[in-house]
């Protein structure tokens, strides 16, 4: 663990809390050495249910290094899908929060063991996250096949069970690698077009805005944080006042999460009143950024230029990335495929299209998971001879840019027509009064399907859906403009990594509601 080379520089920052990197090595090495004493051995599995905390990183590097798979539990589960996740699971030990152990069953506390964390006083059936550092004993010795299951992350769809994604040592090192060479080819090309000097790179300060059992914050952010003895800033949940402030306390360089985010930062009305001239990135992935948000984050004050990554919790994290300058230059993109994948675009019968033709995006490579836990059927369905499915409609232009239309199954089929939703939705935030906005296809019994929109108003601001189609209008045909549209007073529901919930959007609304 090469890490330990950076030894008093601080690692994990947590409201008050200031762990350095001497202090997380101790606890990382303590508590594999408990879980080793406790019958843990490679190949079983320890689940890790818990907030944002420090501990969640800590537990899960001591997972790693002993082979071990650490199952990221999704802090928004209820009851009955925490007990989905440990049957499917199957994990020795759970370390969650007081919060989520009170979701656990009995049998479930009698047939795991629980590591407590943040609990102000000693529960039955645990043992505190202190207990179990309290020796000090040093990281056990372990073999570690490169394609063991280093962790297993469920996917986050918004119907049915979710399945766990089996992601191995190899595949989230090549994304480790995927994400440093991204960064250092791109900021070197823009200073060697522009014969500039380039500076030595700073230490990153990251702020983690996005939940760690997710492959954005914990493969993308703490993976080459860790590996460049940077600084992680966790944030109990979304604020952006509270980003701001902790963006000037800590000089942090990137801000990395979903695109509302970025776009809730950037446009806030406090935003200058906060020291950011320290950030030098930000952006993010989990959902395109629109070109319009690009060109806010470019064209605001203080230097910070747009990024963000294009990946899957399948992939390990990132397929393509793009930043700065290039990003600035094609602002719908999402950027380059790395090197270690192979790339397709395919038709439905899985074959591939021509240059610059639209198709589901397959690729293969290192970064590939192993498949899903438990679901052959699944597995088999996602991934042909090596390639996965990412079920994303995308076209990738001469100079190997990848461009998403659409998710395959939210495309809407208006009279033989492919609508996609994404270039709607960037041509309906192009309006100022925006805040939110999904579109999405309704029934329609003449041509099939009809486009839909739901809008949130930016606080303040006032319009009609006439005004929003408006806007539409001078971006996007005709035949892709909105027929329904419902302006709602509440933000749009998201999951716990950020993304709207569309499914569950649509099914709330009734078309007699709509404004036509």
């Amino acid at each position: 663990m090469t890490s330990a080379a950076f030894g008093a520089a601080e690692y994990l920052i947590f409201e008050q809390d200031r762990i350095t990197y001497a202090e997380a090595h101790a606890q990382v090495g303590a508590f594999a050495a408990w879980l080793v004493a406790h019958g843990v051995r490679r190949g079983d599995r320890v689940a890790i249910a818990m907030r944002n905390y420090p501990e969640w990183l800590l537990a899960y590097w001591a997972c790693a290094s002993i082979g071990v798979a650490a199952v990221g539990f999704n802090a928004w589960w209820v009851n009955e899908e925490m007990a989905y996740a440990i049957a499917d699971s199957k994990p020795k030990v759970i370390v969650c929060d007081e919060e989520r152990f009170a979701r656990l069953t009995p049998e479930h506390i009698r047939s795991c063991k629980i590591v407590l964390v943040r609990a102000p006083s000693a529960s039955a059936g645990a043992v505190s996250w202190a207990e179990t550092i309290a020796s000090r004993a040093p990281l056990p010795d372990a073999t570690i096949d490169p394609d063991d299951d280093a962790c297993i992350f469920y996917t986050s769809g918004t119907t049915g069970h979710p399945k766990g994604a089996q992601l191995t040592h190899r595949g989230c090192i090549n994304n480790l690698m995927s994400v440093l060479f991204s960064g250092a080819v791109q900021g070197l090309a823009v200073q060697r077009g522009a014969d500039v000097e380039p500076p030595p790179p700073p230490t990153p300060i990251a702020i983690a805005t996005t939940p760690l059992f997710h492959v954005t914050a914990n493969n993308c952010v703490a993976y080459p944080v860790t590996a460049q003895g940077g600084k992680l800033v966790l944030m109990h949940k979304w604020d952006p006042v509270e980003a701001l402030r902790l963006i000037a306390r800590e000089r942090a360089t990137a801000l990395s999460g979903v695109p509302t985010m970025s776009r809730e930062l950037v446009t806030h009305p406090d935003f200058d009143k906060y020291d950011t001239s320290s950030l030098m990135t930000l952006g993010g992935g989990g959902a395109p950024l629109q070109p319009d948000l690009v060109a806010k984050i470019e064209t605001r004050p203080g230097g910070r230029r747009p990024n963000t990554g294009y990946g899957l919790t399948e992939t390990c994290g990132i397929i393509t990335s793009v930043a700065g300058d290039f990003f600035v230059g094609k602002p719908a993109s999402c950027g380059m495929v790395m090197p270690d994948y192979e790339v397709m675009c395919a038709d439905e019968n899985g074959a591939p299209v021509a240059k610059g033709q639209t198709g589901e995006l397959w690729v293969r490579g290192a970064q590939v998971i192993k498949g899903y836990l438990n679901r052959p059927e699944a597995t088999a369905e996602a991934i042909t001879d090596g390639w996965f499915h990412t079920g994303d409609i995308v076209h990738i232009d001469d100079d190997n840019f990848v461009f998403i239309v659409d998710r395959k199954k939210d495309m809407v089929l208006r009279g033989g027509e492919n609508v996609y939703c994404a270039k709607v939705e960037a041509a309906l935030y192009r309006h100022a009064a925006m805040a939110e906005c999904i579109v999405f296809g309704v029934p329609d019994a003449r041509l099939g399907e009809e486009v839909a929109a739901a809008i949130v108003l930016r606080e303040g601001a006032t319009a009609t859906a006439d005004d929003f189609r408006a806007e539409a209008a001078r971006h996007i045909s005709k035949h892709k403009i909105p027929r329904y549209i419902w302006l709602l007073t509440e933000p749009l529901p998201r999951n716990a990594n950020g993304k709207f919930l569309k499914r569950q959007v649509r099914e709330s609304l009734k078309l007699e509601d709509a404004a036509t």
